[in-house]
């Protein structure tokens, strides 16, 4: 096991190096890595470092990492590769313009590499999370008390997710039940891309109109 930086190229080589001496072939890649590292304002007010640590930590670790990976994939039978991306990639998410931006290059990346690399027959696709319950990101907390009793309403299917539900579904898409699936970005989210901004009032009627004061956050 290498402990690291997923950004630093050193320690993914190293890695790599790990795997081919370990095992001489990859199967699976996993680009798992991702935070908005709580850089949340106007565009206008980001710094040239703030934009590189969002690169590096949303982007430029996807491209080193499946560059340093893709001989040990080549060598597989059935390669497959998944990243790691979000909602945010696929709807507008203010304040967060950069981060939703890296998320949306992921998709162009992906579905290129994934014609790139199936005549090696290495599939490529990416998952796109919901808000999911996370030590990194502990969202029922980060809601208000006298506002968590909205949270069934707030998402179709009403509760955020959990690293199951994200792991479940990147063992779908690794999968053989998964052998004609490349290219494409699989929706984990308890159908809120779907209602694109709707969701259930405190009467259980749906509305895209704000049913609460503030932000609803402790933040």
């Amino acid at each position: 096991m290498v402990q690291g930086d997923a950004t630093d190229a050193g320690t993914v080589r190293e890695l790599a190096a790990q795997v081919e001496q370990r095992f001489g072939v990859l199967d699976v890649l996993v680009n798992n890595v991702g935070d908005f590292l709580r850089i949340a304002k106007p565009f206008e007010h980001y710094a040239d470092d703030e934009i590189a640590s969002l690169y590096a930590a949303n982007l430029g670790h996807v491209f080193t990492v499946t560059r340093a990976m893709l001989p040990l994939l080549r060598r597989s039978a059935a390669g497959s590769i998944v990243t790691v991306s979000s909602i945010e990639a696929f709807r507008g998410i203010p304040y967060c313009s950069v981060y939703g931006a890296f998320k949306a290059a992921i998709t162009g990346f992906t579905q290129s590499l994934a014609l790139e690399l199936a005549p090696a027959g290495i599939r490529v696709n990416l998952i796109a999370p919901e808000t999911t319950e996370t030590p990194q990101v502990p969202v029922s907390q980060m809601v208000a008390a006298e506002h968590r009793h909205h949270i069934p309403r707030w998402i179709p299917l009403g509760r955020f997710g959990t690293p199951r539900d994200i792991a479940d579904g990147i063992l779908f898409l690794v999968g053989p039940r998964a052998a004609w699936i490349t290219g494409t970005a699989l929706h984990v989210n308890g159908g809120a891309l779907a209602a694109a901004g709707w969701y259930r009032d405190p009467r259980g009627a749906w509305t895209n109109m704000p049913v609460i004061g503030g932000n609803g956050m402790n933040l």
